[in-house]
C-alpha cells in the first residue's frame, strides 16, 4: 500500500505541472466546450495508457537515446511547434457562441485524434512511465494492472476535471475579454517547448 501511495502521489504531481496535454485540452475547452474537449480527454488518456501497457511490459522502445525514441522526440517537437503556431494563428478568433450537434461531434472526434498525438508524441511521458515501471519491476502482475488502471483513470479525470473547468460559460464570460492574450501565451509556450526540446537534443 505505501508503494502504492507514493506512484500515485508522484504521477499525480506530475499531471498538476502545465503542459502541452493540458493547453490542448484548455483550448479545446474554450472554443469549442468540455463535452467536446472530452474527446481530447479520452485520446490523452489512450496515449498514456499506451505508454504505461509499454513500460510495465518492459518494451526497450521507451529507453532513452534509441532510435525510436530520438524519432519520438523529433515527432513531438514538430507536433508541439504545429500547434503552438496553430494556437497563434488563431488567437482571438475563438468564438462563445452555441456549438451545433454537427459540429460536436466533428470536434469530439477530431479532439480525440489531437489528443492521441499529443500524448503519444511528448516524449516526457515515455520517460516518466519508463521511470515509475522500475519502482514496481518487481511487483505482481495484479498489481502493475491495478497501478495501470488508476493511472488511466486519473490522468482521464484530471483532463476532464480541467475541461469542466475553463469550459464553464459563466468562466469563459467573464475571462472573454482575455481570450486572446490567453490563447497567443499557450501559442508562445507550447514553441519554447517545442524550441527547449530541440535544443535538448542537439546538445545531447
Amino acid at each position: 500500500m505505501q508503494q502504492f501511495l507514493i506512484i500515485a502521489l508522484a504521477h499525480f504531481l506530475a499531471l498538476l505541472s502545465p503542459g502541452p496535454d493540458f493547453f490542448l485540452v484548455a483550448r479545446t475547452s474554450i472554443n469549442s466546450g468540455w463535452q467536446v474537449a472530452s474527446g481530447a480527454c479520452l485520446g490523452i488518456a489512450l496515449a498514456n495508457g499506451a505508454f504505461i501497457a509499454m513500460a510495465f511490459t518492459g518494451l526497450s522502445v521507451l529507453q532513452q537515446g534509441s532510435l525510436l525514441f530520438i524519432a519520438l522526440q523529433l515527432a513531438g517537437a514538430g507536433y508541439l511547434l504545429y500547434i503552438g503556431v496553430l494556437f497563434l494563428r488563431h488567437a482571438g478568433q475563438t468564438s462563445l457562441g452555441a456549438v451545433t450537434a454537427n459540429q460536436a461531434v466533428q470536434g469530439w472526434w477530431r479532439g480525440l485524434g489531437m489528443g492521441l498525438l499529443s500524448g503519444i508524441l511528448n516524449p516526457k511521458n515515455a520517460l516518466f512511465y519508463a521511470s515509475l515501471a522500475s519502482m514496481v519491476a518487481s511487483t505482481s502482475t495484479g498489481w502493475k494492472a491495478a497501478y495501470a488502471l488508476w493511472m488511466f483513470s486519473i490522468v482521464l479525470l484530471w483532463d476532464l476535471l480541467v475541461a469542466v473547468a475553463i469550459g464553464n460559460p459563466l468562466v469563459l464570460r467573464r475571462f472573454a475579454s482575455s481570450l486572446a492574450w490567453l490563447e497567443r501565451a499557450s501559442g508562445v509556450m507550447l514553441v519554447v517547448l517545442a524550441l527547449a526540446l530541440l535544443l535538448h537534443m542537439a546538445r545531447g
